[in-house]
């Protein structure tokens, strides 16, 4: 919406929070006033920015506070509000999001790169205190994105790169597909815009080609849902543009994209799910190889769902992703689904979740406690978390997910350190290895154990990848010396 009014935001808002329209007009108002005089860029009045922020978030269904910080999420930083006005005129809440946004003033650092380490730090590590703050950050790097047009080459192309470094893989823990899909393609449109245009061309004319196929299948299948009586939705998704340019540069040819074409198939209850996997399967052939059972094995980020590859009309293939309506708000939305889903009780949920299920929650809390020099932090989270990663099992079926090149090591200490501390080897996939062994994806790892063992060596700092193995080593060599 590039016309977009205050009233266009209420009007979303009032889809499902009619009674805080009063206080979300309140705090457009403070906005507008504050950013008064103020231009983006493009030449357009600068509240336009924090008003489109807002309207992405209301998106999401986010609640009262969210919505008022995303509109005040510049106030700080760019006019004479201070938290405190904040927390007087609405309340603590918002105050804190909006100070969590909020880039550290330039005035403490002695040079722009370490005003950069600073911020970059504070923006990962905000999750941990309201998961909001990363959500409002989301939503506020989405609307730069789309509007990067206006900026030189040099700073598309840097806000582009530090778009794919921090925001896709924040959006990815979080379960926020639907950004992350589209933050990882303006990105790419301002990398590698021929690359861009080439694959871009290559994904309309697949779907042109496609129409007939999946409007076969998207028809077949919701006749027999409904003899069956089965309450459904079907969607039709084309795999996003760098999921595309990722594959193809990973060396796989286009046929060779088995999710290149999908059809999501939302039904009731979780019994039905698999139902329909069976009545799918008894009209189109499946790929063995290719199913997945997220929902009882949910991917690290909570997402959940039945993937089973088959091979549609013209022996197309063709994904279908089978979910609950609940499981493809998560899956589309993440932990901000929970907006929607646990109205009112929204935030502490999220923040409980990550706390409990998130496998990186963990890992991000560890590697902030041990770093105190922000540069290494932001190093140590980029190669932990934010490369390339393994997803392994425990011999319970478990699934855990590493850094890419972490060894039998890491995986034990990621169990318990007790585990870390008294293991003597490592079988993978039912074969004893070294405990320097790099450990690939879907391997089954089992740990072996010794309560009289010499313990973690010193030589093993050098051939873990975790931080929290890292630490663990340390202490217990130094209660050793």
């Amino acid at each position: 919406m590039d016309n977009l009014t205050i009233n266009d935001l209420l009007a979303k808002v009032a889809e499902y929070n009619n009674e805080e329209i009063e206080i979300i007009r309140k705090a457009y108002s403070y906005a507008f006033e504050l950013h008064k005089g103020q231009k983006r860029q493009s030449g357009e009045d600068y509240i336009t920015h924090p008003l489109h922020v807002s309207y992405i978030l209301a998106n999401m269904h986010a609640d009262r506070d969210t919505l008022c910080a995303g509109l005040l999420h510049d106030t700080l930083e760019d006019t004479k509000m201070t938290k405190e006005d904040i927390a007087l005129i609405f309340n603590d809440d918002v105050a804190n999001l909006v100070d969590g946004v909020t880039k550290i003033s330039k005035m403490n650092f002695s040079s722009k790169q370490d005003q950069n380490l600073a911020n970059t730090r504070k923006i990962i590590t905000g999750i941990t205190e309201d998961v909001r703050i990363i959500i409002i950050k989301l939503a506020d790097r989405l609307h730069n994105m789309r509007t990067l047009g206006f900026k030189s080459e040099f700073k598309q192309k840097e806000n582009a790169m530090e778009t794919m470094d921090i925001f896709v893989p924040l959006a990815y823990y979080i379960g926020a597909y639907r950004i992350k899909s589209e933050l990882e393609d303006l990105s790419l449109q301002y990398l590698y815009p021929d690359k861009y245009k080439k694959i871009e061309d290559i994904k309309l004319r697949i779907e042109d080609n496609s129409k007939h196929c999946l409007e076969e299948m998207l028809q077949t299948i919701n006749r027999i849902l409904t003899d069956k009586n089965i309450p459904h939705e079907i969607k039709v998704r084309t795999k996003n543009i760098y999921g595309i340019y990722k594959r193809m540069e990973q060396g796989y040819k286009l046929s060779d994209i088995h999710d290149l074409l999908a059809l999501k198939v939302m039904v009731d209850t979780i019994a039905n799910c698999y139902q329909t996997l069976g009545l799918v399967h008894s009209k189109y052939h499946p790929i063995n190889e290719k199913f997945k059972d997220y929902i009882y094995n949910p991917k690290t980020n909570m997402y959940r769902s039945l993937h089973t590859t088959v091979f549609g009309e013209d022996d197309r293939l063709v994904q279908t992703q089978i979910r609950t309506f609940d499981m493809d708000k998560i899956a589309s939305f993440g932990l901000t689904a929970y907006f929607d889903i646990n109205k009112g009780n929204a935030r502490s949920l999220m923040q409980k979740d990550l706390k409990d299920k998130y496998q990186f929650f963990k890992s991000l809390v560890e590697i902030n406690s041990v770093f105190s020099d922000n540069k290494g932090f932001v190093n140590q989270v980029k190669r932990e978390l934010f490369a390339d990663k393994i997803y392994v099992y425990t011999p319970k079926g478990e699934i855990l997910e590493l850094p890419k090149g972490s060894t039998p090591i890491d995986f034990a200490y990621k169990i318990h350190s007790n585990i870390g501390d008294t293991m003597v080897s490592a079988a993978v996939n039912d074969k004893i290895v070294d405990v320097d062994y790099h450990l690939h994806n879907k391997d089954r790892v089992r740990i072996i154990t010794d309560i009289l063992s010499y313990g973690p060596r010193e030589e093993w700092l050098d051939k873990v990848k975790t931080t929290k193995a890292k630490r663990k080593i340390k202490e217990f060599r130094k209660k050793c010396n």
